[in-house]
């Protein structure tokens, strides 16, 4: 009975969103165009001699080129999420939590694609509320259409631009569940996404790069996002681990990686979907594109170093899990910077990257809270460094539409960029928990002990990663018997609804 509920409440749901955008649109009824009118005879000729009255501008043009970049940097951004991330966290958990944390990722593409069309693009893009927040005029994607607006890209198509922050929409919560893998009750992970995409990334994504956004006024610079995707999640990932709590027997039981070879194929596909993150941030196919393809790059290569001789002279030996850590840490950090900055500031930013976020996964343990997947050591620390470095090296030199940073003579950058990082740890950490707090008051955060031990994978949607060999958990270390009566506890408890 519960499970019927909560599938007729989600069905609600989404029909209430339909009504909402059909509402909308009746709102903002398509106007008729008018018919041309009709140039009225002049009586009189005008003068010899006399100044031709000043021609209209011409409307915004498409480049094919800017375009069919644009487009393909979209689906490079979507691979990012799936299958790069779901691979790169799937290989980290342990074997009974492969396919619940591959789901993780997955639904993550669903979910977030409809609420950025019902309303989300209009609330990080739509015409500006007071610098704080965009307007319901976009709702239902009302009016954004194949014509280019000239307020975010002058040559692609209007569509085109909301298709590519789409998908930076989508990874930046796909990001949070590397917090509470292992733990999190699926029901309420699907309403956790939607209430902090529309809570904390819409109004960020606006005061950052909408136009009219506060900090985008004020000379924030975050190219391709440090502050709206890497500080938010990693901010609002330690808000998640504080609020849910340890993993059963995090602590004193090992919790080893079940498959580093996916781990590494996806931290090769997030650094290959990455050109598309930073370099289509450009969008356009110009010389800004391929600036930001080189020091994306270069960065995730001086961090992968980074990370890896930090931990060969700290524990004696490289590891695998580790360069492709400082990879992504890399990849991070240069995110806010990559049209903004050198490539010799690139090798700095990313070499220091690894180090910084080597330095910080490994303080978990003596700081007490338990962040599953290191999401706060990577992106939360990894994106702070990145908004700081681009306040420290940033140059007009590279990108005239930028800045220039403290060490090019502007120390008020370095400012904004802090002020920008404070804004956002305090909007994603005070949001993060108000929105988890209310949804364990009304749903439940955590799934039971029983399930827990079981494996997310059994107790969440009665499936198995791998049809041979490995070990679903500690009760199946024990028996057979012991895992049955474990899975039949936690399916009483769905069936009475607890």
């Amino acid at each position: 009975m519960a499970k019927a509920n909560r599938a007729v409440v989600m069905v609600l749901m989404l029909a209430v969103c339909s009504l909402l955008a059909g509402e909308a649109a009746a709102q903002y009824p398509t106007q008729p165009a008018a018919p041309a009118a009709e140039a009225p005879k002049s009586e009189v000729a005008a003068p010899a001699g006399a100044p031709a009255a000043p021609a209209a501008p011409a409307p915004p043009k498409i480049d094919t080129g800017d375009t069919a970049w644009v487009l393909t940097s979209s689906a490079l951004v979507l691979l990012m999420t799936a299958p790069g991330l779901a691979l790169f966290y799937g290989g980290m958990v342990r074997q009974k939590n492969a396919l619940g944390t591959l789901m993780h990722s997955f639904i993550i593409v669903a979910l977030v694609s409809i609420q950025w069309v019902l309303w989300g693009y209009s609330l990080a893009f739509g015409p500006d509320k007071g610098g704080i927040i965009g307007g319901l005029e976009w709702i239902g994607l009302r009016g954004v259409g194949p014509t280019p607006n000239a307020d975010y890209a002058a040559t692609i198509p209007h569509q085109a631009f909301m298709l590519f922050q789409m998908m930076f929409a989508i990874i930046t919560p796909a990001l949070i569940t590397g917090a509470f893998a292992e733990r999190k009750r699926f029901s309420t992970f699907i309403i956790f996404v939607l209430a902090w995409a529309t809570l904390v990334y819409d109004p960020l994504a606006h005061w950052v790069w909408g136009a009219g956004g506060w900090l985008r006024n004020l000379g924030a610079l975050d190219f391709a996002g440090g502050t709206v995707v890497h500080i938010s999640s990693g901010v609002s990932a330690l808000a998640a681990a504080l609020v849910i709590g340890k993993r059963k027997g995090y602590g004193h039981q090992p919790m080893p990686p079940h498959n580093l070879p996916m781990t590494v194929m996806g931290a090769a596909l997030l650094w290959f979907g990455w050109f598309g993150f930073n370099a289509g941030s450009a969008l356009g196919a110009n010389g800004l594109a391929a600036h930001a393809f080189t020091t994306t790059n270069t960065a995730a290569a001086a961090a992968a170093l980074g990370w890896m001789f930090t931990e060969w002279s700290q524990r004696g030996k490289p590891t695998v899990l580790g360069a492709a850590s400082g990879a992504v840490a890399g990849l991070v950090a240069v995110t806010p910077a990559a049209g903004f900055v050198t490539p010799m500031a690139s090798i700095i930013i990313g070499g220091l990257a690894g180090v910084l976020c080597y330095t910080a996964c490994n303080l978990k343990g003596r700081l007490g809270y338990d962040d599953s997947l290191d999401v706060v050591g990577v992106h939360g620390v990894g994106g702070t460094w990145g908004a700081i470095a681009t306040g420290l090296f940033a140059t007009k030199t590279v990108n005239d539409a930028g800045g220039d940073g403290l060490l090019y003579g502007n120390p008020s950058q370095l400012s904004v960029q802090v002020l920008a990082i404070v804004v956002t740890v305090a909007l994603g950490f005070v949001m993060t928990t108000v929105i988890l707090k209310v949804l364990d008051a009304v749903m439940g955060l955590r799934v039971s002990e029983e399930e827990e031990m079981a494996g997310l994978d059994l107790s969440q949607h009665s499936e198995t990663a791998y049809a041979l060999g490995g070990s679903y958990g500690e009760y199946s270390m024990t028996g057979g018997g012991a895992f049955e009566q474990a899975m039949r506890a936690a399916e009483a408890k769905a069936r009475t609804g607890q």
